[in-house]
């Protein structure tokens, strides 16, 4: 089922009376969610992603704008009969219920021609319960079983009565972080076998970006960037973006542009043709240095962290606005930990500049 967000606004009151400004939390958003996929919804607390969740569940209304379900405009149209299935951040099972009565409490809703028999519900139970891996729990309740158990259990009851749209409200952030890997790999799975769309909210950029077919990154309620999570990482359209994905983070430098030349303090440290003079932000990824002992960037060396396959080397440099700056280099590399000094050459893939003024990418040829 397409998901079509059309020029979508949701504005709430003021929480101070004296204020009759209005808060917007969601404002202006367009975007199409291709049938089939799984969409994630990123950004930090408070940018408007759960509001845009509600509203396209229908919890609540926009101020403006309209929401399709294929061709069908379901702006008005109650949330009972949108053919919604909605997972909540903290499960909200019924703790008198088993895990068979939690997954057919949805069908003993049904009425008219949708209505089913009890044995009809017992069975879709079983193959739901199936899918997602707990058909041996089903006699128990909730409190018998584990938070990831719980979850599965939660997803069940969303997807028992074969929803039209799927919707994820940070389904994970109650669970430890082996078991948030072990459910995101499940949910994905799961979403790829019922082909059902997808929206999963989500603060953790790691999160989305594994698994994710499209990422919609969003801030203060406005939407920043669309794409798949590689091509979004590999070419953010803005400093915000940038600085929002990657693990390791991005490191930031106070900049400059002078005849073609970036230059990080008085070094330049790559070239930039046809980038007119300027002050930027210029930022690097983790894997954009490369240890070099005639490089242009020289950083004050701190530490060195061994991960195996590959080293962080752990340096500051003056006009850096990252505290420390994490490198990420073959562990095949030798890093002289008695200097005070370490030097990198760059990556210009894997650089970006950003006018210092609007934060808005800077494209230059590589």
């Amino acid at each position: 089922m397409k998901v079509v967000l059309q020029d979508l606004t949701k504005k709430f009151p003021n929480r101070n009376k004296k204020d009759r400004t209005e808060v917007t939390a969601v404002n202006n958003f367009s975007f199409e969610i291709p049938d089939g996929k799984l969409i994630g919804l990123l950004g930090p607390s408070g940018c408007g992603k759960s509001t845009t969740l509600n509203l396209i569940c229908g919890l609540q209304k926009p101020t403006s704008g309209k929401i399709f379900f294929g061709e069908d405009d379901v702006t008005d149209l109650p949330p009972e009969n949108r053919g919604v299935g909605l997972v909540f951040q903290n499960y909200a099972l019924y703790p008198h219920l088993t895990v068979k009565q939690n997954i057919t409490f949805p069908l003993e809703n049904l009425r008219g021609k949708e209505k089913m028999t009890k044995k009809e519900m017992a069975d879709k139970a079983l193959e739901i319960a199936r899918l997602v891996q707990i058909d041996t729990l089903m006699d128990r309740k909730p409190s018998e079983l584990s938070g990831g158990q719980q979850q599965r259990v939660a997803i069940a009851r969303a997807l028992v009565k074969m929803p039209r749209v799927l919707l994820l409200d940070e389904p994970l952030s109650n669970l430890d972080a082996r078991l948030r890997l072990q459910t995101r790999e499940e949910i994905k799975r799961i979403q790829r076998e019922t082909k059902i769309t997808t929206v999963f909210v989500t603060h953790d950029q790691d999160e989305a970006m594994s698994i994710s077919d499209m990422i919609v990154v969003m801030k203060d309620g406005i939407l920043q960037q669309i794409g798949k999570p590689q091509d979004v990482y590999d070419d953010p359209v803005n400093l915000f973006v940038a600085k929002f994905l990657g693990t390791p983070p991005i490191s930031v430098f106070h900049g400059s542009v002078k005849n073609g030349q970036l230059y990080i303090g008085d070094t330049a440290v790559l070239d930039v043709p046809g980038v007119g003079d300027r002050e930027v932000f210029a930022g690097i990824r983790p894997e954009g240095f490369v240890l070099d002992e005639n490089g242009s960037l020289s950083c004050v060396l701190n530490g060195v962290e061994v991960m195996g396959r590959d080293i962080s080397i752990i340096s500051t440099h003056k006009q850096s606005l990252n505290t420390t700056i994490r490198s990420i280099i073959s562990a095949e590399n030798k890093v002289n930990t008695a200097s005070e000094n370490v030097r990198f050459s760059l990556k210009p893939s894997k650089v970006y500049i950003f006018d210092k003024a609007t934060e808005e990418r800077i494209r230059f040829p590589l």
